[in-house]
């Protein structure tokens, strides 16, 4: 989850930076510094500043779902009985303590959150909805979707091409 820091302005070369550390957040900083056309130490200081003002929030590993037996995707919608900041965060606290929960998000609309989970079938998903969601007190429905295939999940973000104007 982001927190709050320091609003920064991003140059080219901050943008440059960030659309390669999204391409392979592994790279050298010694490469990443060739590409967008620093020396290794003022390109390192980008970086850190970046991570400083929570523009980088990490550094992960990109895995195929498939190949760790994590076949099934659901998107379920959330429907909570009472609105509530009470009812909303527990719900929210529950859900991220989920590891088979990738994403959550409050969402307008039909439902009050959307949330990706991620298992190996519908045996587990079934037993994450009876024993862990609908346990929970702040839930009044649930609404499931299943991915029939995955085109991109993940994907890196739209890095601007050119840096904003003030």
């Amino acid at each position: 989850m982001s927190t709050n820091h320091a609003k920064i302005v991003l140059d080219a070369i901050d943008l440059k930076i960030l659309r390669s550390l999204q391409e392979d957040s592994r790279l050298p900083n010694i490469t990443l510094a060739e590409r967008v056309g620093l020396s290794p130490s003022p390109c390192l200081r980008r970086v850190k500043l970046l991570e400083a003002a929570g523009v980088i929030e990490g550094h992960r590993t990109v895995l195929n779902r498939a190949a760790i037996d994590l076949g099934l995707t659901v998107f379920a919608g959330i429907r909570v009985e009472r609105h509530s900041a009470e009812n909303a965060d527990s719900f929210v606290e529950a859900v991220l303590a989920m590891p088979e929960v990738v994403a959550c998000h409050l969402v307008s609309g039909d439902v009050d959150f959307q949330i990706e989970v991620v298992v190996p079938d519908m045996a587990t998903y079934e037993s994450i909805v009876l024993r862990r969601l609908l346990s929970l007190s702040a839930v009044r429905d649930i609404r499931s979707s299943f991915a029939m295939r995955s085109y991109r999940a993940g994907g890196a973000l739209p890095v601007p091409g050119q840096p904003k104007r003030q």
